[in-house]
């Protein structure tokens, strides 16, 4: 049995070796695919091992001159620098599946983080490298400029056409800062931040730096050109043109020559890592979760169900009037809380089995609001139903949708007032050549505030005396699970609406 990473790494060495040269092969370009398998086995034997020195022992020697080698290999070949990049993730992909079919907790965490840190250090390493090579070359052409200032142009030229090939090629946002202002940017940084070449150069940096992150950025840079301690790699969230916010990583340089003071940087999106150590800390906290809920259903369900029993049976009782009475119902109605909220933990802890079938979903939004009858009517609530005629029959589960549409219309009840309104609305779209199922619940209720638009959705966040804040987490997992989306906005004057999008992928 596999323990730890060590071990995993050395019983797959050879799959490792084997999916990498195959994937190398067939997946990553052309010029991969030209190359003779014996030089891929030997290049990826020697990666593999390097990686493991670096992981394991903590040895950067064999990672570092496996840079130097493949570098200049590769370059030799014609290859670009996205496509040396995509042969070093692929260790990443190869690896994730087998950690999680075969290391657990504590270990897997620790897995992933040195994984992560591994690639990190080659890709930094690798694109530094590429920087100095760059450096190099115009220090060379300088000094040969003084001696034959004609022909050297000349080479010049044919150097940064050939530089600028390199740079327009990598899939990572290359830039050139003087004077707070951006001179020179590749198309990938251009595409990055949603600004064609022209809007990019000449405006100043900071305008695509995010507003929480622009004060230490500014900071960063300023003790950079001024020689002061600064970090060379760190993260912010970079600015797009359309507003929105990306997590984002720079490595950055300062070069120093007698034309002023430049600031090298190359910034590469890392919403995959973000999302990745998301994903880790929300598997970690499902865990400790599953084993709590466990402990508390086996410990508290049968004196809950015990003591439930009793009450119904004293309830019954000629003797027991007025508020003896109303005492005991009271204790029964808690009694029941706590089991839904037992029932409500166990659903979040289990893992999901759907169970697909052909189904319509105006069917079953009619079930759930002829269930929910008696809620409605207790505040006084005649719900309105919309729905599309024309909707097809998609392959859900419909008990697991049917929680869904319960849960967000006892969301809707609970906010409104008495007389309040609720509409629910099926629609059609289409988005990007693919088409989608919308489910629309809005109501009149005091609404959501604005900030808290993302958080509601987070286990165990609740804005209520009452609950465990699961509910909509719930509601959130099981969209997922089928492919979908959900989202909460604000409906105005007053208000919330819920979104349920799901994939049309037609049963029949």
């Amino acid at each position: 049995m596999i323990e730890t990473f060590r071990e995993l790494l050395l019983f797959f060495r050879q799959h490792i070796i084997d999916e990498w040269v195959k994937r190398l092969h067939t997946e990553v370009s052309k010029q991969y695919s030209l190359r003779p398998l014996a030089e891929l086995y030997q290049t990826v034997t020697e990666a593999c091992d390097a990686n493991f020195a670096l992981i394991i022992n903590g040895d950067f020697g064999p990672i570092n001159d496996f840079i130097s080698k493949i570098t200049k290999m590769r370059l030799e070949a014609g290859f670009t620098l996205s496509e040396i990049q995509k042969a070093f993730e692929l260790y990443r992909t190869i690896l994730i599946p087998l950690l999680l079919n075969n290391l657990k907790d504590h270990e897997l965490k620790i897995a992933i983080s040195k994984i992560n840190d591994c690639l990190a250090y080659t890709i930094h390493r690798f694109s530094d490298y590429f920087q100095k090579m760059h450096e190099m070359t115009i220090i060379n052409h300088n000094k040969e400029l003084e001696l034959k200032l004609k022909l050297k142009t000349i080479e010049m030229r044919e150097s940064e056409l050939k530089y600028m090939t390199l740079v327009e090629e990598i899939n990572e946002g290359y830039f050139v800062i003087r004077n707070s202002r951006i001179v020179f940017a590749n198309n990938a940084f251009c595409q990055m931040h949603g600004y064609s070449h022209s809007e990019v150069i000449g405006r100043p940096f900071w305008m695509f730096v995010s507003t929480e992150s622009r004060d230490r950025v500014t900071q960063i840079y300023n003790d950079a050109i001024s020689n002061k301690p600064a970090p060379t790699i760190f993260e912010y969230m970079r600015l797009t043109k359309d507003g929105k916010s990306f997590p984002t990583e720079i490595t950055a340089k300062v070069r120093r020559h007698r034309d002023g003071i430049e600031n090298i940087g190359i910034c590469r999106d890392i919403t995959w890592r973000v999302e990745l150590q998301k994903r880790t800390r929300e598997a970690e906290q499902l865990r400790y979760v599953a084993q709590v809920t466990s402990s508390l259903s086996h410990e508290l369900r049968n004196p809950l169900a015990s003591i439930k029993l009793n009450l119904q049976i004293l309830a019954k009782s000629p003797l027991l009037k007025g508020n003896d009475a109303r005492r005991v119902q009271i204790a029964i109605g808690e009694l029941m809380r706590l089991e839904g909220i037992l029932t409500e933990l166990l659903e979040f802890s289990r893992p999901l089995d759907l169970k697909l079938e052909p189904a319509n979903l105006n069917d079953i939004i009619s079930s759930c609001l002829e269930l929910m009858e008696p809620r409605f009517g207790e505040k006084g609530i005649l719900p309105v139903f919309e729905a599309d005629p024309a909707l097809p029959r998609l392959l859900l589960d419909p008990q697991k949708m049917t929680q869904v549409f319960v849960n967000l219309l006892n969301n809707s009840i609970e906010a409104i007032n008495r007389g309040g309104m609720v509409i629910v609305t099926t629609t059609q779209r289409e988005e990007d050549g693919n088409h989608y199922v919308d489910v629309t619940i809005e109501d009149n209720g005091p609404g959501i505030e604005k900030e808290l638009l993302e958080e509601i959705f987070t286990p165990f966040f609740t804005t209520k005396s009452k609950g465990t804040g699961l509910g909509l987490s719930i509601v959130k997992r099981i969209t997922e699970s089928h492919g979908g989306t959900v989202q909460a906005k604000l409906r105005y004057p007053k208000g919330a609406i819920f979104v349920v999008s799901l994939p049309i992928r037609r049963a029949s």
